[in-house]
């Protein structure tokens, strides 16, 4: 097969999305398929053009993710003459992909990763014109004839369902993680709190991450739990939000009770986790999330909000927040603290079965597509 991806921020950019079509790319090119990327040139030291065995990577530079919307129909119409089939996913990536493809007469699939609809009134960092603009948009790319809808789980499925898409356009495939990431051992027992009760966030800079609630609670939990500390694995990009989180650690005074790392190489993120008591998951909404499902693979206990698809992927030890809320997540932390853990039997998403049900997807899509 021969197939185009677009994708607004690939590797070495870091976070869910890159980690998903990296390792599907790679697999498909190992497989033999002849794929191509068209993506954002991150920075002037990654090549415009990259050979990588069966992959070629095209990369071009635009100033934000808004003119890679509109500019990056043209790359896609030149490099998708010779293809089967275009893959795409939300948000920004979604547009040039589509009329990319209906210029060309390519068939064209999406994944979507979350569907937040009306959420968007409830976020933090925007403006209500902001709002207002990504609501209306998200709402236009859910119009877009797609030939398939792929949710990364049962909840987005449905949401897209809600949202007005044929259902039989949807299907769902959940993202996963390397078998070799899981434990053994079908429980956790967490053990009597240590001399420094350590919680932990990582993951990229969302407006929908809860990272408003986390800061608004460590003004009290750093002087109700004096032997605690917070600890947030954060990229510096989009810089005006890490400057946002910054500001926001200096106003509530918390520079000596939170620890920030950038940039962490996987198995120092491992470790770092491995070293918590807890990680912190308040999202507003979430329509997977790799960081709950790299905690349940490492045996880390969860405080999580349980919106959106986290009920589906948290397992082992959790506690769920009774809100979205500082107040609540304070609660649950003390709780954490007490050791007052729920269980759920441990869910396993597995990588292999992730991209065996894409290569399945593409080889009945293709050949539906050749006999017509």
């Amino acid at each position: 097969m021969q197939i185009l991806f677009v994708l607004e921020n690939y590797y070495p950019n870091v976070g869910g999305v890159e980690t998903l079509f990296k390792g599907l790319i790679e697999q498909l090119a190992a497989k033999g398929h002849q794929i191509k990327l068209v993506t954002t040139r991150l920075n002037t030291a990654l090549p415009k053009v990259e050979h990588l065995n069966n992959i070629t990577i095209y990369r071009y530079t635009y100033l934000n993710r808004y003119l890679f919307t509109l500019l990056a129909i043209l790359p896609v119409i030149k490099h998708s003459k010779n293809v089967e089939l275009i893959h795409t996913t939300s948000y920004n990536a979604a547009i040039p992909a589509f009329f990319g493809a209906l210029l060309r007469r390519k068939k064209a699939i999406i994944t979507f990763h979350e569907v937040w609809g009306k959420l968007w009134f409830e976020l933090p960092f925007m403006t209500y014109l902001s709002k207002w603009l990504h609501y209306l948009f998200e709402k236009a790319i859910i119009k877009l004839p797609f030939q398939k809808f792929i949710a990364v789980s049962n909840f987005t499925q449905n949401k897209l369902i809600e949202a007005g898409v044929d259902p039989s356009k949807t299907v769902t495939i959940y993202n996963g993680l390397e078998e070799a990431k899981y434990l053994t051992e079908t429980k956790i027992i967490q053990s009597e709190p240590k001399s420094t009760f350590t919680m932990c966030y990582f993951g990229r800079l969302g407006i929908s991450k809860g990272l408003d609630i986390i800061l608004k609670a460590a003004k009290t939990l750093k002087t109700e739990f004096a032997n605690s500390k917070l600890i947030l694995i954060i990229p510096k990009t989009p810089e005006s939000f890490f400057n946002k989180i910054l500001h926001l650690i200096k106003q509530y005074k918390l520079e000596q009770y939170i620890t920030l790392h950038h940039n962490l190489t996987q198995n120092d993120l491992s470790k770092q986790l491995k070293t918590a008591d807890c990680a912190l998951i308040p999202s507003y909404s979430e329509g997977f999330c790799f960081a709950a499902a790299e905690c349940v693979a490492l045996g880390v206990p969860i405080i999580s909000s349980q919106k959106g698809a986290l009920t589906e992927v948290v397992s082992g030890q959790y506690i769920e927040m009774e809100n979205l809320s500082s107040e609540a997540l304070i609660k649950a932390v003390k709780s954490a603290y007490n050791n007052e853990w729920q269980y759920k039997p441990l869910k396993k998403f597995h990588l292999t079965a992730s991209h065996q049900a894409y290569f399945n997807l593409y080889k009945n899509l293709v050949n539906q597509f050749n006999t017509k």
